[in-house]
């Protein structure tokens, strides 16, 4: 049977002391999969401490990772590491979420068209986008 691996200062550790940043979005289910979670960081919409990041960077306890999605951004304060992936109670120990609420504009109900009235011209598929706020 092995020890917990132990700090300089002589205090039993828990767990590692950096994990890769997208092992880290996927197992406390920011992201559905790992590759999703990749993807986000190459695409520049995860930032850990207001600096861009490459999906291998390491993640330290208490570092703050911002997560953008379309007309929302999500903040969350790293107070665990985990590889694994573990259950939804589990993962919601592993962080605090500081992010604002969801804005009520993101439900908003989807523009319908008449029907018969056709495809729509490349003017009122911008106005659609527009009153989604996809500009």
């Amino acid at each position: 049977m092995s020890t917990p691996a132990q700090t300089p200062s002589g205090t039993p550790q828990d767990g590692p002391s950096s994990v890769r940043l997208d092992a880290w979005l996927w197992a406390v289910r920011i992201f559905k999969t790992r590759s999703a979670a990749t993807s986000g960081c190459r695409a520049g919409h995860v930032r850990l401490n207001d600096q861009p990041v490459k999906a291998s960077q390491a993640l330290r306890v208490g570092d703050v990772v911002k997560v953008r999605t379309p007309g929302w951004e999500r903040v969350f304060e790293v107070t665990r590491l985990i590889v694994k992936r573990v259950g939804a109670p589990v993962a919601q120990q592993c962080y605090v979420d500081h992010s604002p609420p969801r804005p009520s504009a993101l439900s908003a109900p989807v523009p319908r068209r008449e029907r018969g009235a056709g495809r729509p011209t490349k003017k009122e598929r911008r106005e659609m986008d527009r009153l989604r706020g996809h500009e």
